[in-house]
């Protein structure tokens, strides 16, 4: 028995920090990855696809979203099975409520609406653990696990849940944390043969049997493999599981951490850019360290201004940005700019070298030279 495991679609998520026009693109890619998770489905010829929470972002979501969410869904040829999580809880303002939902829903897509064993196909069970609040207040996992009988001989049994376990959650006193002991005692047990957790956007395997698939769309630059989702293989006579990750996602976050020093560390940089593939798919935030004169900074200024038109995001990760830029005996005075203005350089170069002020001075150094450089010196 064959069946894909998915979680965190987050179908509807703003993407607040990318720009008007990357924003549709990125957004977009959230559906057509529900594509090609049926197309993965068909491939590996699986039973069905299991979302283990947070297909929605939210539970009040314009009807657009689930319109082009079910237009999607139409077209995977096997059953979907939606597990409410903690971003669409089954509470009194639920989505999978809403007549927008309800009156659409393609005939094989269900909502695992009840906590427990589920019948899904013949000799395949999925014991679920859906969310009816944002803060259940217990261990949803547990608690559906303990009045589980023995799996019946040649049905293969999948729990399906959503929240952190305990050997990952930062929060320890959480009460909402899944009891990763007693959850192993169950599979253990083989009460059930495969969990399968939504919550964690990378891929993850906790154990053997312990998985998260993942979000299918990268969501964030903390993540460490995201984009995936699992092929699960379950022998119904023996019980053994075989878990592969297929990727699906199109997008890409990427952090670059480059101390510049030199002209050619700003070449490198810029090479290291050119070398990204699907730049208008890809989100980088840059970690820049060191120092660099004026003409150096100039053109690190000049590869960011032209790079920036080719990525989805280029971003300096502010947080993380520890850049000097000093002027040198050689940046102003090869402008020529002269007069009043090298007075004025004098001063701002002073200012520079105190703490307190640097910043600013700095600052209005860059400016000056950019001015001076594109005009020549002449109209400085």
């Amino acid at each position: 028995m064959r069946f894909i495991a998915t979680a965190d679609w987050q179908l509807g998520m703003t993407a607040h920090y990318l720009g008007d026009q990357a924003r549709p693109r990125y957004l977009q890619a959230r559906f057509d990855a529900l594509r090609r998770i049926g197309e993965v489905a068909a491939e590996y010829d699986a039973e069905f696809i299991v979302a283990c929470g947070d297909v929605f972002e939210t539970n009040q979501l314009d009807r657009a979203v689930i319109t082009r969410t079910f237009e999607a869904l139409r077209q995977v040829p096997v059953p979907v099975w939606l597990l409410p999580g903690n971003h669409d809880p089954l509470d009194a303002a639920s989505i999978y409520d809403d007549p927008a939902f309800t009156s659409r829903v393609p005939e094989q897509v269900h909502v695992l609406r009840e906590p427990g064993v589920h019948a899904v196909a013949p000799g395949v069970e999925l014991v679920a653990a859906p969310w009816s609040s944002k803060r259940p207040g217990r261990d949803l996992v547990g608690q559906v696990c303990a009045d589980l009988d023995p799996t019946p001989p040649g049905t293969v049994r999948v729990l399906a849940g959503h929240g952190a376990v305990s050997s990952l959650s930062p929060d320890a006193d959480d009460a909402a944390v899944i009891d990763q002991t007693a959850l192993e005692r169950v599979l253990n047990g083989d009460l059930a043969q495969v969990a399968v957790l939504g919550d964690r956007h990378s891929t993850t395997e906790v154990t053997p049997r312990i998985w998260y698939p993942g979000t299918p769309e990268v969501t964030d630059r903390s993540e460490v493999d995201p984009g995936n989702v699992l092929v699960i293989e379950v022998d119904p006579r023996t019980h053994e599981v075989r878990v592969e990750r297929v990727h699906v996602g199109s997008w890409a976050f990427t952090v670059i951490e480059k101390p510049l020093n030199s002209d050619e560390d700003v070449t490198a940089l810029e090479d290291r850019l050119a070398e990204v593939d699907a730049k208008d798919r890809t989100l980088v935030w840059l970690k820049l360290s060191g120092t660099l004169t004026m003409a150096e900074n100039a053109h690190l200024e000049r590869v960011l201004d032209d790079d920036r038109a080719l990525f989805a995001l280029l971003a300096t990760w502010e947080r993380h940005l520890d850049l000097a830029v000093i002027p040198d005996d050689h940046d102003f005075a090869d402008l020529q700019v002269g007069g009043f203005v090298d007075d004025g350089v004098r001063e701002l170069i002073g200012l520079a070298q105190d703490s307190a002020r640097s910043a600013a001075a700095q600052g209005a150094l860059r400016l000056l030279y950019r001015l001076a450089r594109d005009t020549e010196g002449g109209a400085a």
